[in-house]
């Protein structure tokens, strides 16, 4: 009986906290997360990925075997979720709660699928910064990332389709993803090169160039920039 009652209580304060992420008065704002939560809106910065891994292996065996790894992070720690988890645990996402929707902020009646539980923006955008993040070992491209993931996770509770134990839970299903299918990719990788070694202060530990890294930092800044201008567009629209 009390682990009901523990349970009860975690779920009304996550409710609460929901309520506190939740909306606002302002219009930009509301702009400037329908954008950011738009999957489309980061393809440069999935390009600007991309183009570091084909700048920095040597071949089409490496640069297959990341692209394949990345694949498997969106699969595991997203899709597998949408197809199973979601409609299994069927917790109603907080647009759709009858407990709740109705003091829910709802932005231009945007209220995702029935089920929140858990988040895939915050499993699929975890899962591929740690394991870049790991791949990679740069700290400002894992700073990056890790913001660029948890921006995403924002977007998801203002906009009221996620608790924040969605969120929470998809972080760490996503992070558990990143690294175990980067730990995959060492296995492989392995096997596949004796042994590599990169001391210089242009390369990561892992041989990739610093130039490259800014590269991904600078479109992950410029799409920021462009969300911001969109939303003030549109206030004017």
């Amino acid at each position: 009986m009390k682990k009901f009652e523990i349970m009860g209580e975690l779920i009304e304060f996550d409710k609460q906290l929901l309520l506190w992420f939740n909306g606002s008065e302002s219009l930009f704002l509301d702009g400037l997360v329908k954008t950011l939560t738009t999957a489309t809106t980061w393809i440069p910065l999935y390009l600007a990925l991309f183009y570091m891994v084909l700048k920095n292996n040597d071949n089409i065996q490496k640069i297959l075997l990341i692209m394949a790894c990345a694949g498997l992070c969106v699969f595991f720690a997203g899709s597998l979720n949408d197809l199973i988890v979601k409609p299994e645990i069927a917790r109603w996402r907080p647009s759709r709660d009858a407990d709740i929707a109705m003091l829910v902020d709802v932005v231009n009646g945007y209220r995702g699928g029935r089920y929140g539980f858990f988040s895939s923006h915050a499993a699929n955008t975890f899962s591929i910064a740690i394991f870049f993040a790991l791949l990679v070992r740069s700290r400002l491209l894992t700073m990056t990332l890790v913001l660029w993931s948890l921006l995403n996770c924002w977007t998801r509770m203002y906009l009221g389709v996620h608790f924040p134990g969605d969120i929470l839970c998809g972080l760490l299903w996503g992070g558990t993803i990143g690294t175990a299918v980067w730990y995959l990719h060492f296995r492989i990788r392995k096997l596949m090169i004796n042994k590599e070694n990169f001391v210089s202060t242009q390369y990561t530990s892992t041989g990739y160039q610093l130039s490259d890294i800014d590269v991904v930092v600078t479109v992950m800044v410029l799409t920021l920039v462009y969300a911001i201008l969109r939303s003030c567009f549109m206030l004017y629209l």
